[in-house]
């Protein structure tokens, strides 16, 4: 017999897996809109939130260079790399999405990446090596729009750098290997990716380059855009 016997009846209605996948979703984007409505609200201890991280604002004060504090022992080090309240207190009121790892050998340099749109703020740290990552305003209404940041982090000194949304942002690989952990206020989109040319004399970073040589780029770097040509933002 082909129809539906009483067992299969009386049991509950199965849905497929793409509708579990929503129901899942649904729950994480409740989840998250109760988290930043808890922290917009100012419902924490300012004082306790920020004990453990040092904010700094950079010559762009948007982007802020992030120390947090480390705690050694004979059995090693405990650090704290992500609070949501310690980021509220410190106005770094983000909803992170995506986290990403990369390595790279020496003398390779990865960007300057940005999205026009799903545009992403970039928490950026490192767990081996050393590099100078960079970011470029290009908020065309900022006063800083067109200049550049720069700092060193390394896997020794722990520091971290926000990267708002609105910003290119690369790095330059110092050490012999690096791997670099950020996390990110939006999902990946190839399709609004762009690349502002690292060498854009217009925006003048000053790479340290090791013997002055040339850095190891993709072919879609090396094919960046100079600032008047490239997308940027309001």
């Amino acid at each position: 017999m082909n129809g539906a016997g009483a067992g299969d009846a009386a049991g509950p209605a199965r849905r497929n897996p793409r509708q579990r996948a929503s129901d899942g979703e649904r729950h994480l984007l409740g989840l998250e809109s109760r988290r930043l409505a808890w922290l917009q609200g100012g419902h924490y201890n300012r004082r306790v939130a920020l004990r453990n991280m040092d904010f700094s604002p950079t010559t762009i004060p948007d982007v802020l260079l992030v120390r947090p504090k480390v705690f050694q022992d004979d059995r090693g080090f405990f650090v704290e790399t992500y609070r949501a309240d310690t980021f509220a207190a410190a106005g770094v009121r983000a909803a992170f999405v995506q986290d990403n790892h990369s390595g790279s050998h020496q003398t390779a340099l990865r960007g300057l990446h940005y999205q026009v749109q799903h545009t992403q703020g970039k928490l950026v740290r490192i767990v081996a090596g050393e590099v100078f990552d960079v970011a470029v305003d290009l908020r065309r209404s900022s006063p800083t729009f067109g200049h550049w940041v720069g700092v060193h982090l390394t896997s020794e000194n722990r520091h971290m750098l926000w990267v708002p949304p609105g910003f290119a942002h690369g790095f330059y690989t110092l050490s012999d290997w690096a791997e670099v952990v950020y996390k990110v206020t939006d999902v990946y989109a190839p399709e609004w990716e762009r690349t502002l040319a690292w060498d854009d004399p217009a925006v003048g970073i000053a790479w340290p380059l090791i013997d002055g040589q040339p850095p190891t780029l993709s072919a879609k770097d090396a094919a960046g855009k100079r600032l008047p040509a490239a997308e940027t933002f309001a």
